[in-house]
């Protein structure tokens, strides 16, 4: 018996003219473009924004036109757009890592990470000192909210998706208006419970000030996250006679798992480095504190604008080292979170095999 042919699939066939016009629409504006920068006629920000993308749009909407016709025009624009614009992100977000990297490299040992700034000025030299105290503070800070946030966000996502209440409309529009709150509103808002209450500024306080930047965030992905669980397995659930509470947890919930976790470290990195509340709501310390009820407590943020402030060598040194420092606990959280949720995905599969 003859196998069945493959499904062909045109749009994976290219001809040779097609490989070399797709390769001169894109070289030859940037050849023009390196010329002009190179040569000293135009600025190199310049060069792009005036010749690069320009020339890269008619090339690239003459190549359209001639395999599709109009809507060849179309596609094409919107690809190099989409390409362009993608490319100035990206090319963004390495230049201003590669700038932490370089600046705090510098300020990066063991003494760094572990020491306090006890006896330390903003003139004294790097072998002194660190931010081992503002690690622990900005640590116990996200956790504080996290521990309210988290549960309460899940809570507000199952309640917009899996309730009928006429109540759903209000709640969202509360959790939208919550995720354009300036930060420095929801810190001003703090300090004027902390005036009333005629009470000292504390850490108890700057997480009070974090948690309403995190719930919309985590409320809100969390949302999309269990809208996107097909409703087929939920009815199956329903269907083999479990009731509504275990159809959620025991189906809906795990499906929704990889959302769940996305929730929260969006959640995480949308407060990790906020500043402006924590400045109205905590007090800064040299040494370690753990008690966010009693006294100043130290952050990274708070730590950063600290030193850069002060304007010597040393402290805009520090500066650089809090930033990186800042970036790595971020970049851990994440990885870890990742890796946690793909280990579970390869058991579940492992035990589906079996």
């Amino acid at each position: 018996m003859f196998e069945p042919r493959p499904a062909s699939q045109p749009w994976s066939k290219t001809s040779a003219s097609n490989t070399r016009n797709n390769v001169l629409a894109v070289t030859v504006p940037v050849l023009i473009a390196a010329t002009l920068a190179f040569t000293g006629i135009l600025n190199g920000t310049l060069a792009v924004i005036l010749v690069f993308l320009p020339l890269q749009l008619i090339v690239s909407g003459m190549l359209g036109i001639s395999r599709s016709g109009r809507r060849g025009f179309a596609d094409a624009t919107l690809d190099v757009l989409a390409v362009f614009f993608s490319s100035v992100v990206f090319g963004l977000l390495l230049s201003v890592l590669w700038s932490v990297i370089q600046g705090g490299s510098k300020a990066l040992s063991l003494q760094f990470f572990i020491q306090n700034n006890r006896y330390i000025s903003t003139t004294t030299s790097m072998e002194y000192g660190g931010v081992g105290h503002a690690i622990l503070g900005t640590l116990l800070l996200v956790l504080m909210a996290t521990m309210v946030a988290l549960p309460l966000g899940l809570a507000i996502a199952v309640f917009l998706t899996q309730s009928q209440s006429k109540m759903r409309p209000l709640v969202r529009s509360v959790t939208q208006a919550l995720a354009g709150l300036p930060s420095v509103v929801s810190g001003l808002f703090v300090l004027s419970i902390i005036s009333f209450l005629n009470v000292e500024t504390s850490g108890i306080y700057g997480a009070m000030a974090l948690f309403p930047l995190m719930l919309p965030t985590v409320a809100r992905v969390a949302e999309e996250a269990l809208r996107l669980v097909p409703n087929d397995l939920r009815l199956a659930a329903l269907g083999l006679g479990a009731p509504n509470y275990r159809a959620f947890f025991q189906v809906i919930l795990p499906a929704a798992k990889s959302g769940i976790i996305t929730a929260l470290l969006l959640g995480l990195a949308r407060i990790a480095g906020e500043t402006a509340p924590l400045l109205l709501t905590i007090q800064g310390s040299s040494t370690t504190n753990l008690n966010p009820f009693n006294g100043g407590i130290a952050t990274l943020p708070t730590y950063i604008y600290g030193f850069i402030n002060a304007g010597y060598a040393s402290s805009i040194s520090r500066a650089w080292g809090a930033s990186l420092v800042l970036i790595i606990i971020v970049g851990i959280l994440f990885l870890t979170a990742r890796i946690i949720s793909s280990s579970k995905k390869v058991s579940s599969k492992g035990k589906g095999k079996k």
